[in-house]
């Protein structure tokens, strides 16, 4: 069966609508052009290419924390999507129980976009999604896990880390970063997204410098914690990337079609309850 072809969970994809749910006043940043991404868009591209289910993730730029966009698109889903939701610290447990019946099953921690410090102190948040069996994801660059450990170390919560950790290149394997990345897969403490190499690559497509990074992480997390995720519409990429070379390149890295069947499905269909 052609890799276009085999059936997919899509773990790492936003939605930006402003014709239909107008971004924030205050957002720092506003996608156009090519960043747009409607549910009728995005649909169109999941049937080209095998997407069966996907996890959609509130994207920081244009909205924030107004999940309305995200939460429709779960609605007339009839459970093709689940989502990551953007959350105020001070959430209410019983509104983070509303929000999981709504098809949400984890809240993002953005630190390139906002700093580790900006999530510091969130203790009690990290309990109620522990409470509630929620993940939280984590999104990463460089160092900035070391500062973060400290408190997800005193969490029971659900770990789900976006983007391959987004390690710093230059580092290397050996990096403290990194290492304390594939110590978090080695302890069983996270499920991790091979998603997002444009973000943390040095080189053009098929980010060759990644791979051992990747393998790393395979050998750290095994395939039953990673899962795939395109990036789509690909938010402030620094060039042009798109959806089928992204899946050759998968291809690419897992010839084995069992592999893939692991990487592109059994991993988030178990985590997320996702119905075949």
């Amino acid at each position: 069966m052609p890799v276009f072809d085999e059936p997919k969970i899509d773990c790492h994809c936003h939605l930006l609508d402003p014709g239909r749910f107008p971004y924030a006043a205050d957002t720092p940043y506003r996608p156009a052009g090519a960043e747009i991404a409607t549910i009728e868009q995005m649909n169109e591209v999941f049937s080209a290419y095998g997407v069966r289910r996907a996890l959609l993730v509130q994207p920081n730029s244009g909205y924030g924390g107004d999940n309305r966009c995200l939460l429709a698109a779960i609605a007339g889903s009839e459970g093709r999507f689940k989502g990551i939701a953007v959350v105020p610290h001070d959430i209410s447990l019983d509104d983070l129980a509303m929000l999981q019946v709504r098809g949400i099953v984890g809240i993002a921690f953005n630190l390139p976009f906002y700093s580790v410090s900006h999530y510091l102190g969130t203790e009690a948040l990290l309990a109620k999604l522990a409470e509630l069996d929620m993940f939280l994801q984590l999104q990463f660059h460089e160092d900035q896990l070391l500062g973060i450990l400290p408190l997800i170390a005193r969490s029971k919560v659900r770990l789900l880390i976006d983007h391959c950790g987004r390690p710093d290149i230059a580092a290397g394997l050996d990096g403290a970063a990194f290492q304390a990345l594939l110590a978090l897969g080695r302890q069983g403490r996270a499920s991790i997204k091979l998603s997002g190499t444009i973000k943390f690559s040095r080189q053009s497509h098929p980010f060759a410098d990644t791979w051992p990074f990747i393998r790393a992480i395979v050998d750290a997390y095994g395939l039953n914690a990673c899962m795939w995720g395109s990036d789509w519409p690909f938010l402030r990429a620094p060039a042009r990337v798109d959806y089928g070379p992204l899946l050759t390149l998968a291809q690419t890295l897992f010839p084995d079609a069992e592999d893939r069947r692991t990487l592109f499905w059994g991993t988030a269909s178990r985590l997320f309850g996702f119905v075949e």
